[in-house]
């Protein structure tokens, strides 16, 4: 039997997190106990206290454990932890050696959404690949740029270490465990009985780009608004360069040091953006917002907007827009 631990951290911790993955290995035990096998997960809350108060009192959990009564376990899930990463890493700090003693007893690691800050705190995640919340991508990279964040990604699994995208792709994440675990066969019954999406793997469909602006380079600053509000137009490097007096090499290492884009990825990103918003809630058909965001090579357009968000432009549509939901 696979004993499997659910932390329970002090603060303001993802409750859904704890109680969806509490419910949903448990069901495996429910599944296979209805095909007269036994049962595969021994599952406990493991905490710093005997209650632990969540979202500011709304919650209270009362761990099975604390963590001095685990001596040894096969899995430790971590949910999603809220709050600068240096406070939660503070409150939390007494979980850090006993997540590394554990895996170096060879128990894997799941941390889901933003509790890979948490976990990049313990240095497990040193040269490994890693996930959470496309909207932190930004804010990790610069905080553990010895992790190698993949954020597009919504499950990398590495050296018994696993992350997961943001919020509720944690599901995908405790689907592919079980899989792992109990085989695919009872992997597809627990993703039918919580009709979970099985073999979702990238979380580009639903990234928001909203521009890196918090930097102090003001020309850089001046360089992207006008990128955003002249983004149908044919806009250069060169052009860009020389509306704020620098030289091009200058330009292009500025912009990428404070943007983390290239400006022609900048570009393309913009372009995207724009076209999404067309694509989810105007009656444009697919060519319509081709011309409107100022590409006209279908091809080209159609390989950018798959490279961002995962999606053709036609599946993007035929999946956000309401229009052609309901026709």
């Amino acid at each position: 039997m696979k004993h499997v631990s659910i932390l329970i951290p002090k603060g303001h911790t993802s409750v859904v997190n704890i109680e969806g993955t509490h419910q949903i290995f448990n069901e495996v035990n429910t599944l296979l106990a209805g095909m007269n096998k036994p049962p595969l997960f021994k599952v406990q809350l493991v905490g710093l206290s005997k209650e632990t108060s969540q979202r500011n009192g709304l919650f209270t959990i009362t761990p099975d454990v604390l963590i001095d009564d685990v001596k040894k376990t096969d899995l430790i899930i971590i949910p999603a932890m809220y709050g600068a990463p240096n406070d939660v890493i503070e409150r939390n700090k007494t979980f850090m050696p006993w997540l590394q003693h554990q895996y170096k007893k060879g128990a894997e690691i799941a941390a889901l959404c933003i509790a890979a800050f948490f976990l990049a705190g313990t240095g497990l995640l040193n040269g490994k690949q890693c996930s959470t919340h496309w909207s932190a991508a930004k804010d990790f990279k610069e905080l553990f740029p010895q992790v190698n964040l993949v954020d597009d990604k919504i499950i990398t699994e590495e050296d018994g270490i696993y992350t997961s995208g943001g919020a509720y792709s944690f599901l995908n994440l405790i689907v592919y465990i079980i899989e792992k675990y109990a085989g695919r066969d009872i992997a597809i019954l627990i993703a039918k009985s919580f009709m979970i999406d099985i073999d979702k793997i990238s979380q580009s469909p639903f990234t928001i780009f909203k521009g890196q602006k918090e930097h102090a380079d003001e020309p850089i600053k001046k360089a992207q608004e006008f990128i955003e509000h002249n983004f149908d137009e044919k806009i250069t490097v060169e052009q860009l360069a020389g509306m704020f007096a620098l030289g091009r090499r200058n330009m292009e290492r500025r912009f990428k040091k404070a943007t983390a884009n290239t400006v022609m990825e900048y570009i393309q990103r913009v372009k995207v953006e724009a076209a999404k918003k067309n694509l989810e809630s105007g009656r444009q058909n697919v060519n319509e917002v081709m011309y409107t965001v100022g590409y006209s090579d279908a091809k080209a357009f159609r390989n950018t907007f798959k490279k961002f968000t995962g999606l053709s432009p036609v599946d993007y549509r035929n999946k956000y827009n309401r229009e052609a939901l309901i026709a």
